[in-house]
């Protein structure tokens, strides 16, 4: 929590700026195979980071006003962004998708290391889409109401772990809890990524003890040198673990091995053993329950995702045939209707056990919706190339 006296709103800035990223490779995106892709990322990174300020406390959005939502208003506006690959490939619009490009990775660069929040001049719809955008906090019971795709999720969870401390002790492993920890990291999103997160738990794991073994000696001519090694391991899986899951396991093993070292010196191959059976313990049984437990309902999670952003897309072209200038425009549920989408549709195309997916459908979908919402969002009457910014203090 250090970080939070140097930056202490470092998230929302960060979400902003990955946001602004994501609008700067659409703008540099020429491929026309490559561009609803790169719609669709960019549509994942606006909605996460409204919701990441809608989390903010009240004292925090006091603190940093509307810059970012403008700055975020902005990053959105390059879903209507036209280039080569969408038929326009005139100078003038190459040399204008470069200039917001370049501008949206420079007010990234300025969001990441702290620099003062411009603020932006916006249109009179940009306005009116920043007075009317309220996401609204998540409620926590809706993820595991009735029919939720993620009660499965949760019950694989419950009955892998358990399986994993149960056979633990059932083996006589002195530290069971490093099998339920295994298991617990193993479940993800559907069984296919559950299966590359255990294949690279257990990889890791295993360099990881070869890397404990060859510290070994350093570690035993002194407490001090155990925590310096700490640190360093500390050090390596922080600066790993968002980029190779696997490849930060290989640091973080050798630190959990180290810190039992500050009780007291064990025996080291009583340590080595221990973590390989649980690390194998835990991930055949987190492995074993996502087999047992099937979630068909990724399915119905799919034509729900699919119903969602048809109807939405209906009611933005009722209400495009009169439009109010000054009125809250009504592209955000189409955004966030197609970003449930292509959640829906990855999650669903990992689970075994389930009927084919329509892969034609939500397709047509998606390139239907994406381009109505660039429609939506060109209509707002962004200005190009957008006026100079007045940065003042953050």
């Amino acid at each position: 929590m250090v970080p939070a006296l140097v930056r202490p709103f470092g998230p929302e800035r960060i979400a902003v700026a990955r946001a602004l990223e994501a609008a700067a490779r659409l703008q540099r995106t020429e491929a026309a195979a490559l561009r609803p892709r790169a719609r669709t990322v960019l549509a994942g990174a606006v909605n996460a980071a409204r919701h990441t300020l809608t989390l903010s406390s009240p004292a925090r959005r006091r603190a940093t006003g509307d810059r970012l939502e403008r700055l975020l208003i902005r990053a959105e506006s390059a879903l209507a962004a036209g280039g080569p690959a969408d038929g326009r490939a005139d100078g003038a619009a190459d040399g204008r998708g470069a200039y917001e490009a370049e501008q949206c990775e420079r007010w990234a660069r300025e969001l990441r290391r702290g620099r003062p929040l411009p603020t932006l001049d916006l249109t009179p719809p940009e306005s009116a889409e920043l007075r009317g955008t309220d996401l609204g906090r998540p409620a926590l019971w809706r993820s595991f109401r009735g029919g939720s795709p993620l009660l499965p999720i949760g019950l694989r969870v419950a009955l892998g772990c358990a399986a994993a401390g149960w056979m633990s002790m059932a083996l006589g492993v002195g530290r069971p809890y490093w099998a339920v920890v295994t298991a617990a990291s193993v479940f993800q999103a559907n069984a296919a990524l559950s299966w590359q997160r255990a294949l690279q738990r257990v990889v890791g794991n295993l360099l990881g003890l070869l890397l404990f073994t060859a510290l070994l000696p350093l570690s035993r001519t002194g407490q001090l040198a155990v925590v310096l090694l700490g640190l360093l391991c500390q050090f390596g899986a922080e600066a790993l673990i968002a980029r190779s899951y696997w490849l930060a396991s290989v640091f973080v093993t050798p630190m959990a091995l180290l810190m039992t070292s500050f009780g007291g010196q064990r025996l080291s191959g009583t340590l080595v053993t221990d973590r390989w059976l649980d690390t194998c313990i835990g991930a055949l049984a987190g492995l074993t329950a996502c087999l047992v437990v099937t979630n068909r309902r990724t399915t119905t999670r799919l034509d729900r995702a699919i119903a969602t952003v048809q109807a939405a897309m209906a009611t933005a072209q009722a209400a495009a045939p009169a439009p109010q200038v000054h009125a809250p425009l009504s592209h955000a549920p189409l955004s966030h209707a197609l970003v449930e989408l292509r959640e829906a549709a990855d999650t669903a195309s990992g689970e075994w056990w389930q009927r084919a997916l329509p892969q034609d459908r939500i397709a047509a979908t998606e390139q239907e919706g994406h381009r109505l919402l660039a429609t939506l969002v060109q209509q707002r009457g962004t200005r190009r190339p957008p006026p100079a910014s007045r940065p003042i203090g953050a």
